[in-house]
C-alpha cells in the first residue's frame, strides 16, 4: 500500500512545481503574472472542492475506482494544456490544467488516505504521513524534470506543449502502478496483538463511527476546519512567494541572496514540506493529535515573531524559520487524517477528510493574497526590505493563535452523532466498513506480501 499510495501523490504533488511554468508562458503567450498563476489558483480550488464532493463517492466505490479517476483527470488535464498552449488558446490551458486536472487534484488527494490507515489502525498518523508525503515530495521530482524538458524543447509554445504532453503521457504510466497495487484490507483485518479497545486510551480517540453526513453537525468538525485553514495560510503564504520573499528581505545588505541561492531555498522548503508531513505525523501517534498541533500552531506563530524581530540581520535564522514553518504546514496535512479518525472513526474517514479539505481551498487563495496584496501596497508606498512582509507576518502570527484557540476547543465528540451500529462496526475490525472490492478479494496473507 504505501508504494501505491506513493505512486498517485508523487504524480500529483506536481501541482507544486507550476512556478516552473509561470515565466514560459508569460513570454510566449504575452500574458500577466496574475494570469500564469490563474491554472494553479483553480487546481488548488477544484482540489477542495472535488474532495468534498467526491469523498463519499470514493468510500462508497472503493481507493481502485478513485485512483483511476485521478489517473485519467489529472493526465487528460496536460494533454488539454497542451492544446491550448499550442494553439495560444491560453482559457484552454486553465480549463485543462486547472478544472479537469484539479479533478485529478482532489480525488487522487483522499483516494489513499483512509484505505492505508485502515492497513495500520494501529499507526494512523504515520500512515497518512506515508501517503501525504509524496504530493509534499512531488515538486522535488517534477521541479528539475519540467525545467530540463524546457531547456530541451525550448521556451516557446510548442516546446511548453510538449512538456505538457509527456507530463501527461508519464505520470499515467506511474500513477496506473498505484491503480494495479491498491488492495483493501479484508474484513476483521488488524494488526497482530492490536485491538480497538485497547487503543482508545485517549480522551480524544474513539472507536465509535460518525458518518460524514453528521460530521459536518458537530463543532468539532468546523473547529478542525478553522484550524486547518489558519495553518495552512500561514505556510503557503511563504511557500507561494519563496524565491522573491528572501531576495527582498536581504537586499542591499552585506548578505544579499542571489536568484540561484533562491531557488535552493526554494528546494529546502520543499524538502521540510516533504519530511514534515512525516516526521510531525509520525510523533502525533505518540504525542497525540492534539499536542502536535499546538506544537504547530504555537511554535509556528513564535517563528513568525521570531523572523520579524531578526529583520535581515540573519540569513540562517530565516532559512531556519522558514523551514520549520514550511514542515508544520505539511506536518498539519499529513496528520489531519488521523485527527478525523480519533475524532469521527474510520466508517467514512475520507468522505470527512474530503470536505474538510475545502479550507485548503480556501487558505490557497488566502495566503498568497494577503501576503502579495501587502508587499505590492508596500513597494508603492516606497518602502523595501523585511517591511515588505512585516504586516502580513503579523496577520499570519493572529491566525496562527485563531488556529491554536479552535485547537484547545475540541472536545470528544457527543455519542448522538454515532452511527448505532459502529461499536459492531468496529468490532469487526477497521475494514468492516469498507464497501466490497475486488481488489479484497485476496487471502490476507497475500494481501499483506
Amino acid at each position: 500500500m504505501p508504494p501505491a499510495a506513493l505512486a498517485i501523490h508523487l504524480s500529483i504533488g506536481q501541482a507544486y512545481a507550476w512556478s516552473v511554468f509561470k515565466t514560459p508562458l508569460e513570454k510566449a503567450l504575452g500574458i500577466s503574472g496574475t494570469a500564469s498563476a490563474l491554472p494553479f489558483q483553480l487546481g488548488i480550488l477544484v482540489l477542495g472542492l472535488s474532495a468534498a464532493f467526491g469523498g463519499t463517492l470514493v468510500e462508497r466505490k472503493g481507493p481502485r475506482w478513485a485512483m483511476f479517476v485521478s489517473l485519467v483527470t489529472f493526465s487528460s488535464g496536460f494533454l488539454v494544456a497542451a492544446l491550448g498552449v499550442a494553439t495560444r488558446q491560453y482559457w484552454l490551458a486553465v480549463v485543462g490544467y486547472g478544472l479537469i486536472g484539479g479533478i485529478g487534484l482532489g480525488i487522487g488527494y483522499i483516494a489513499p488516505v483512509s484505505t492505508l490507515m485502515k492497513w495500520f489502525p494501529d499507526r494512523p498518523g504515520m500512515a497518512s504521513g506515508i501517503a501525504i508525503m509524496g504530493f509534499g515530495g512531488g515538486a522535488l521530482i517534477a521541479s528539475p524534470w519540467s525545467s530540463q524538458m524546457l531547456t530541451a524543447f525550448g521556451s516557446t509554445t510548442n516546446g511548453i506543449a510538449t512538456a505538457f504532453v509527456i507530463h501527461g503521457v508519464v505520470y499515467a504510466v506511474f500513477m496506473s502502478l498505484g491503480v494495479l497495487l491498491v488492495r483493501v484490507p479484508p474484513p476483521g483485518w488488524r494488526p497482530a496483538g492490536w485491538t480497538p479497545s485497547r487503543a482508545a486510551v485517549r480522551k480524544l480517540v474513539t472507536i465509535a463511527d460518525v458518518s460524514a453526513g453528521n460530521a459536518v453537525k458537530t463543532p468539532q468538525f468546523w473547529l478542525l476546519w478553522v484550524v486547518l485553514c489558519m495553518n495552512v495560510t500561514a505556510g503557503i503564504g511563504i511557500l507561494e512567494k519563496a524565491s522573491p520573499m528572501i531576495q527582498d528581505f536581504f537586499r542591499g545588505t552585506p548578505t544579499p541572496v542571489t536568484a540561484t541561492a533562491a531557488a535552493g531555498f526554494v528546494a529546502l522548503l520543499s524538502l521540510a514540506n516533504m519530511s514534515g508531513r512525516f516526521v510531525w505525523s509520525s510523533v502525533s501517534d505518540l504525542a497525540g493529535r492534539k499536542n502536535v498541533y499546538r506544537f504547530y500552531l504555537g511554535f509556528g506563530a513564535i517563528l513568525y515573531a521570531a523572523i520579524l524581530l531578526a529583520g535581515n540581520s540573519s540569513t540562517a535564522l530565516f532559512v531556519v524559520a522558514a523551514m520549520l514553518i514550511l514542515s508544520f504546514y505539511g506536518g498539519g496535512f499529513a496528520t489531519l487524517p488521523a485527527y478525523l479518525k480519533d475524532l469521527f472513526g474510520t466508517f467514512q474517514v475520507g468522505a470527512i477528510h474530503g470536505r474538510l479539505l475545502t479550507a485548503w481551498s480556501v487558505a490557497g487563495v488566502l495566503g498568497p493574497a494577503i501576503v502579495d496584496a501587502i508587499a505590492d501596497a508596500q513597494k508603492r508606498a516606497g518602502h523595501a526590505g523585511p517591511s515588505l512582509y512585516s504586516l502580513s507576518f503579523y496577520i499570519m502570527i493572529s491566525l496562527l493563535v485563531v488556529g491554536f484557540v479552535a485547537n484547545e476547543l475540541i472536545r470528544p465528540v457527543h455519542p448522538r452523532f454515532h452511527e448505532p451500529t459502529a461499536a459492531a462496526d468496529s468490532a469487526g475490525g477497521a475494514g468492516a466498513a469498507e464497501p466490497k472490492d475486488p481488489s479484497a478479494e485476496v487471502p490476507i496473507e497475500s494481501a499483506v506480501n
